[in-house]
């Protein structure tokens, strides 16, 4: 990250209330589009226009150059990161809560430690401990819902797909060659996924079964809004952020999102909030949020031993 770039604190915190309340609000969107509308396709018809929006602003802009290791390295993260992650996500939607949904992908940060041990890097014991509290929130929200019959397990396990797989695509993401760019990294991204769910929504028979007329109006709005302020508006914004705010403070999205759900699910679709969900809620979240906050001052403890390092060396 670069942070030579002077940005006003006012603009940063602008931009994060961008991330924190556009994101947290894809959850609503989602459960809101697939009352009508198909899952699989209708995620890739979002993908491919805002990835076509996208590369069309960077070849008007700097050109498009990308070798073949960088656009194999897109498209590996992307059917990770969309298909695997936001695909399996909108599915689940039509039977688990958004404000539910949320709080279990939340635990995203959590699965990349363990893929960060299996690839041997690492990992201090309280990262771990971290780790193990949030599953344990995770198993509060899941298990006696789903024992009692008032969670559909296959929905849960559509988003245990979902968070691996999201997970995996984070890992892998910096440990890729991918075009330097973000904006076009993020464009040939959304692109391939959007593709292949165009055509996995294809393959299960969607596409055989649209029929306009049961499309809500509710249901294109919010797919619309998916479009333009979820793929467009709130990436932009946290890609600006990266350049200009530090990276412990940006990351503070991946606590404040599911908390965001949490309350638009309530206020707009009637979701419960029960004691049990605000327990679980708050276990996940502060699980999230201390990993969060520990990596981060590791990451500044790593980099400034190696500027002390370089400087020793001059």
């Amino acid at each position: 990250m670069t942070t030579d770039r002077i940005a006003s604190p006012l603009a940063i915190w602008i931009a994060l209330s961008l991330v924190y309340v556009i994101w947290g609000s894809t959850y609503l969107a989602i459960a809101i589009v697939v009352q009508t509308l198909p899952p699989l396709s209708s995620a890739g018809l979002r993908f491919c226009i805002a990835g076509l929006v996208l590369l069309a602003w960077v070849a008007a802009r700097r050109g498009i150059r990308v070798g073949r290791e960088q656009l194999v390295g897109a498209g590996v993260v992307g059917l990770l990161l969309l298909v695997g992650g936001n695909g399996f996500v909108m599915l689940a939607e039509r039977t688990v809560p958004s404000g539910l949904t949320a709080l279990i992908i939340a635990s995203v940060p959590l699965w990349i430690v363990l893929l960060r041990r299996m690839a041997g890097e690492r990992v201090h014991p309280s990262t771990f401990a971290g780790v193990a509290v949030g599953f344990a929130g995770v198993a509060f929200l899941v298990i006696p819902r789903g024992s009692s019959g008032e969670l559909d397990l296959v929905g849960v396990a559509m988003l245990l797909v979902a968070t691996t797989s999201w997970a995996l695509g984070t890992f892998l993401a910096p440990r890729l060659r991918m075009p330097r760019d973000g904006l076009l990294s993020t464009g040939l991204q959304q692109l391939v996924g959007g593709v292949v769910l165009v055509l996995a929504g294809g393959a299960v028979g969607e596409l055989g079964r649209l029929d306009a007329s049961v499309y809500s109006m509710d249901s294109l709005v919010a797919l619309a809004y998916l479009v333009v302020f979820g793929s467009l508006v709130a990436f932009t914004a946290y890609s600006w952020l990266l350049q200009h705010a530090p990276v412990s403070l940006v990351s503070t999205y991946a606590y404040v999102n599911p908390v965001v759900a949490v309350l638009l699910g309530a206020v707009f679709l009637a979701e419960p909030v029960t004691a049990s969900i605000l327990v679980g809620a708050a276990i996940i979240v502060a699980a999230v949020a201390f990993i969060v906050t520990r990596e981060g001052a590791r990451q500044r403890t790593t980099r400034a031993a190696a500027r002390a390092a370089a400087a020793e060396a001059d």
